[in-house]
């Protein structure tokens, strides 16, 4: 069985079909997305329409990014403001239908809502932003902390990581792929493809990490 791990999408349809394509995943492979499937980008709603769909063609394992918390804080609580200065008007405005009135489909709301924290194998450990660097993997499982897993950073400062194998993670955007012994970073930036060093959507291929671009487009 292949692992592929693929990084923030935040709404870039386009570019994830194109991504798909390059990979073109086959029957022994699963495909690990690390979140942030919305927001920012132009269109949400393909996104997740394109991620249900994907379900029946490849084995899948989505996780959670702190973009779909700040979406389900939205739908469960009416927690706007956080929402929308992180990118939810452009996720909104993608849910209008032709009388410009918000609709959400349920199968979308289901979706979000059976993303996962974190994904754990044998050699390698998923999860959206990362881990609290003092502790062991099995230790931050165990606290069971959702804002590290959802917006953690201070991984990427730390002089040392206490973790027993590699975390594979996005969150925070790079202008080249993190590729270090316990730490692959793969949020290449695609939606923030006006800034010099970003625009790329990335996957990797494991063990062997072999690093997969694709430029956004639209």
């Amino acid at each position: 069985m292949g692992l592929i791990a693929i990084g923030d999408i935040h709404g870039c349809c386009e570019t994830l079909n194109a991504l798909l394509e390059e990979l073109d995943p086959g029957d022994d492979d699963t495909l690990v997305f690390v979140g942030d499937y919305v927001d920012r980008g132009p269109c949400s709603r393909g996104v997740i329409d394109r991620l249900i769909s994907l379900k029946d063609e490849v084995d899948c394992v989505f996780l959670r990014g702190n973009h779909e918390q700040l979406m389900l804080a939205y739908i469960d609580h009416g927690e706007y403001d956080a929402w929308a200065m992180n990118g939810g008007v452009m996720t909104l405005n993608s849910y209008l239908d032709e009388e410009r009135k918000l609709a959400i489909p349920m199968t979308h709301i289901e979706f979000i809502r059976e993303t996962k924290l974190f994904y754990d194998t044998p050699d390698f450990f998923f999860v959206h932003a990362g881990a609290d660097p003092r502790l062991t993997i099995a230790e931050n499982v165990a606290a069971a902390d959702e804002e590290v897993f959802l917006w953690e950073r201070s991984h990427l400062r730390a002089r040392r990581l206490a973790w027993e194998k590699p975390i594979v993670c996005g969150h925070t955007p790079v202008e080249a792929p993190v590729n270090d012994p316990l730490l692959i970073n793969i949020d290449t930036g695609c939606v923030y493809f006006m800034h010099p060093g970003r625009g790329l959507l990335t996957a990797v291929r494991l063990p062997d990490r072999e690093f997969v671009s694709i430029p956004y487009s639209d």
